[in-house]
Parts: structure tokens; sequence; C-alpha cells
């Protein structure tokens, strides 16, 4: 069964973003944001490991390029339950690079080899790697197989491949996503020298017959701005490779996170705005998305607001939606 995730994205893929894209897509991988070794062997551990069992599976991805702590917190996000821990070595921005992780890793394979062996020695779970094809003016096939050949030897099965090579210097994150060109060959390139390696192929990928074509050739799909911005377009993957009978809809997803705002305020004192932020995108391209949005963009910052203004959003697309069939 070829496997379809959903993109480690800083700032975005929190545990109420991922209990959300859950409720959509019951079968998608969930990867959380990057958590550095320091934030949880220093740091508020539960902060940033806490998460919800309908959540599974999802996996922990971690940002560190020292052997031992990585292998001290892989082992702590095995006992916290999660079902793969992932290292980053694909993120190209300043604040990454200064500690020393992300996609400048990939020009230590070496040391990257050493990370993967230490977290592949402390759990029984599967330790990832998630890349980019290449750095700066380092992108032949050779560089990128080089990279994925030392942590195969360190007992790395699976590789998540960014089809770009990240600028380490000149571009912005964002300009990193967008204008080095996408090279899905080369990914290929090593899926055919690799055939008993599980190639997930990242980057672009936001169309589902463009997705179905690519999983001829790859072992899965990694989406990354098309879920979170358009996150309903999980339900469609759903039912196109998972063959998921029914979905549920917008509107009985939009009250079970009503329910959920509820029970976190209550258990953790999390304010809805908290929550409400990851689910403006689940009436794109639908009536009364404007509304549904524009509620949801003012209501969860007013003194006081409740999980009540998540309904109040759905009435507000109702309506407007109603209102435009009439015309």
């Amino acid at each position: 069964m070829p496997e379809i995730s959903v993109a480690p994205m800083m700032d975005w893929t929190d545990r109420h973003c991922r209990f959300f894209l859950r409720l959509i897509a019951p079968h998608v991988k969930l990867y959380t944001e990057m958590v550095t070794t320091g934030a949880i062997i220093h740091g508020d551990r539960d902060r940033f490991l806490r998460f919800n069992t309908e959540e599974h599976p999802v996996a922990l991805q971690l940002g560190g390029s020292n052997p031992e702590q990585l292998a001290e917190c892989a082992r702590i996000g095995e006992d916290y339950g999660y079902d793969e821990i992932n290292i980053n070595c694909g993120c190209p921005s300043d604040r990454v690079q200064n500690g020393f992780f992300g996609a400048c890793l990939m020009g230590r394979p070496d040391l990257v080899a050493e990370c993967v062996e230490a977290m592949s020695k402390a759990v029984s779970i599967p330790v990832t790697v998630k890349c980019r094809i290449g750095i700066d003016d380092k992108d032949s096939f050779e560089f990128l197989a080089d990279f994925v050949d030392k942590s195969v030897d360190a007992g790395c099965k699976t590789f998540i491949i960014h089809a770009r090579k990240a600028w380490l210097s000149g571009l912005s994150p964002k300009e990193n996503r967008e204008i080095p060109p996408l090279d899905y060959t080369r990914v290929f390139e090593i899926k055919q020298k690799y055939p008993g390696l599980r190639i997930i192929l990242n980057g672009g990928l936001n169309d589902t017959a463009q997705i179905k074509t690519e999983l001829d050739r790859f072992d899965g799909a990694m989406i990354g701005r098309e879920a979170y911005q358009n996150p309903y377009f999980l339900a469609e993957l759903e039912q196109e490779i998972y063959g998921t009978l029914q979905s549920r809809s917008r509107a009985d997803i939009a009250h079970l996170m009503a329910d959920y705002a509820t029970e976190q305020n209550k258990l953790h004192g999390t304010p809805v705005k908290s929550i409400t932020r990851h689910i403006l995108g689940l009436f794109q391209g639908q009536a009364g998305a404007k509304d549904w949005k524009r509620t949801l963009s003012t209501l969860p910052y007013q003194e006081g607001a409740g999980a009540d203004v998540i309904l109040n959003a759905l009435e507000a697309q109702q309506e407007a939606q109603e209102k435009r069939l009439r015309a």
C-alpha cells in the first residue's frame, strides 16, 4: 500500500492541526513540527511531545546533529508512543543552520550516518531521513547517492526526498520551497539504484491525478502546503488511494472540532484561537468559504471566546451557501 503523508511544517503541524487532519484522513501518516533535541532534553518536554491517540500513525521529526542527544530523544519519542522517528536534513532556514541541523547536514553525510545509527540502536520503531536532492552547488546524482549510501549502511530504510535542492544562503525558506526547480527524475534515479528502499516523494504535489501517477514510481507521496491550505484535499486522496468509501462532511468536521476545542480548553486551558487558526481552509473552494474564514479570523481573538465561534463560523458559511443557491 502506498504511503500518503502530511509534511512536518513549522508553526503549522502541531497536535491541534494533526487532530483536525486526522478527522479528514483516517489513513494518512502525520508528522510533528520539527522538534529540536534541546527543546526535548532541556525544555517543557510534554508541551512539545504530547499528542492525541487519534493521531496515529504519527511520526516525530527531530532537529539535531549530536548522535547521543538524538538517540536519547528518539528513545523519549518512542516512550511517548510515536510510530516513527525522522531526522530533518532538509530545512534550509538560517535559524536551523545556526543550530547545525536541517539541510546543511547533507554536507556531512558521515555525521548523519552516525546519527541514524545511534537512533536506530536506541529504538525499535523505524528511523527515517527527510532530505533535499542537494545543497548549493552540490546537486549531482553522485552527491545524493553518497548521502543515501551512508545512511543506508547505518540502518535507514526510508528516505523522504524533497525534489528540490536547497540554497543555504540567499533564499528565504519560502523561496527555497518555490525557486529551486523540481527534479522528480533525480529522486526516481535514487529509487532505481535502491529498489529495496522506501522512497517517498515530496515537493510540489497538489493534484490527485499527479500523485497517483507518481505512486507508480515511488513508495509514497508527502503533501505539504496543499494539505494545510486546502485540507479537504486529503479526503479526495483517501478515496482515490485508500478506497475510503465515505469521508466525513466538512460540517461534521466543524462540529467535531468545536467539541475538541471545548475538551482542550477544559483539560489544558487551550485558547480556541490556537485551534481555529488551523481550520481556516476547511471550506476552500466552497460557497461561503470567505464567511467561514472571516468569522474565524475575528471571533476567536475576542476576549472570552470559546468553541462556539466554530459553530458561528459554520452558520455563516451555510447561510452564505444557501443565499448563493437561492440567487
